[in-house]
């Protein structure tokens, strides 16, 4: 992958990374809800999402960039000239949390691999895979037995009824109704291929 490939308006995504030399990006669970708090801040403007989960030392998300006009529609109170490149949103959200994190647990220097990591998906198929290899990655590492045993992914989000900026009737459409979602993600599927295909 090219260091420097840019996230282009319009497409579908999987964006996932993992902590440098392995660490720890999430200590306790403050620590999920300032990371999902920065999140809104910087990629709900430029992102919608389908799908997320956090883990001790990686992350998953599922996003299709925004266009101009889009952002302009849905963020009326931005300026023309604070719209930037969507790569750059993501690269602002991991530095404002590192150095949350380098000033919480007096470390210092990088906490994420770089550059991050970043997938086109360009069909349906993929695209419900990733969703459910997204929710099922707590379950592949041994968190639960199902990923509605896990706080901190989208899973939850999608099965319920609660507000949310998640694009929840979207994902479920992929999955043609909720029933299907549900029957989806109650079968255990070997993601192997995918994560090879991931570098994983």
């Amino acid at each position: 992958m090219q260091k420097n490939e840019t996230l282009e308006s319009g497409k579908y995504y999987h964006i996932y990374n993992r902590g440098i030399n392995s660490e720890n990006l999430f200590k306790e669970n403050r620590n999920h809800e300032y990371f999902l708090m920065l999140y809104t801040k910087h990629i709900d403007p430029i992102a919608e999402t389908l799908a997320w989960c956090l883990l001790k030392n990686h992350f998953h998300l599922l996003v299709r960039i925004k266009t101009f006009e889009e952002i302009l529609k849905d963020h009326k109170d931005y300026e023309i000239k604070k719209i930037i490149p969507a790569h750059q949103s993501f690269g602002n959200l991991f530095n404002a949390y590192t150095k949350a994190i380098n000033k919480g647990y007096n470390r210092h220097g990088a906490l994420f691999e770089r550059p991050f990591k970043r997938k086109l998906i360009n069909n349906e198929n993929y695209l419900r895979s990733v969703i459910k290899y997204i929710h099922y990655n707590p379950v592949n590492h041994g968190f639960c037995q199902h990923p509605i045993e896990y706080p901190w992914s989208s899973y939850l989000t999608c099965v319920s009824e609660k507000t949310t900026k998640l694009k929840r009737e979207k994902v479920i459409l992929l999955f043609e109704n909720i029933d299907n979602l549900k029957a989806s993600h109650n079968e255990r599927e070997n993601f192997v291929s995918l994560e090879e295909f991931l570098n994983l």
